[in-house]
């Protein structure tokens, strides 16, 4: 199980996430040389400052050329965000996550594919969405996230009545959260969560909306190795109302 590392005292946290908490493992792997320097050099040019205010208009953020903004929370080795981020280069990208070998490798992939419609946050994305402004996203999404499966860890998933709450407040309305996961705890937790919540309605009209990808989808590393081993995801789209 990943180590746990102490909180942060954020009182912008939304409740049922401990404030400014981060579980997990921030480091794994030693990073090749390279790796450093885009972490050195192109990281602080693509980061975000949650000292700052947020502008009011987030297509600032990108030279003011975006025409939407939205956002993927834990996007791990960055495959699913730096594919839509190339399909939709009229769009604002804010890609977070805490893991500096994931940061490296989207690093990475932007430099060799000459990116320019993406942002980072290497951080807690409970403070992020306390940072965005009210209704600036037009998509949310959070693809395999850690399921933490004991139930004694149930308070650190990601999706709480809390963060749900979060998310309404910065989705434009008719804006999207989508949710992927290969684990039917987590994804029943999800969908009991958003069917509760009186700022999202589920989309899903047959079977197939939820188990099969939506057009377009990129299939994750830890996608495929999922699938490879018998696990099947539920793919779960929420409208804002």
């Amino acid at each position: 199980m990943p180590e746990t590392f102490p909180e942060r005292d954020d009182s912008t946290a939304p409740r049922g996430r401990e404030p400014g908490a981060f579980f997990g493992r921030r480091k794994g792997h030693k990073l090749r040389a390279h790796q450093s320097e885009l972490v050195a050099s192109l990281l602080p040019r693509l980061a975000l400052d949650l000292d700052r205010p947020a502008p009011p208009d987030l297509a600032t953020l990108f030279g003011g050329r975006a025409q939407a903004a939205r956002l993927e929370i834990g996007f791990g080795g960055g495959e699913h965000l730096v594919a839509e981020a190339g399909a939709h280069p009229d769009t604002g990208f804010i890609g977070c996550e805490p893991y500096v070998n994931g940061m490296a490798k989207i690093l990475a992939k932007i430099e060799a594919a000459g990116l320019a419609n993406i942002r980072l946050f290497a951080g807690d994305a409970a403070a992020l969405l306390a940072w965005l402004p009210p209704a600036s996203l037009s998509r949310i999404d959070l693809i395999h996230p850690d399921p933490w499966p004991k139930r004694r860890h149930w308070k650190r998933r990601f999706v709480q009545d809390a963060t749900v709450t979060a998310m309404a407040r910065v989705l434009r309305p008719g804006g999207e959260f989508r949710f992927v996961s290969d684990i039917d705890g987590y994804g029943a937790w999800t969908l009991a969560h958003l069917l509760r919540a009186p700022d999202f309605v589920w989309t899903a009209e047959r079977a197939d909306d939820w188990r099969k990808p939506w057009p377009g989808y990129t299939m994750t590393r830890y996608g495929e190795k999922a699938a490879r081993e018998g696990r099947r995801a539920a793919y779960l789209i929420f409208r804002r109302r």
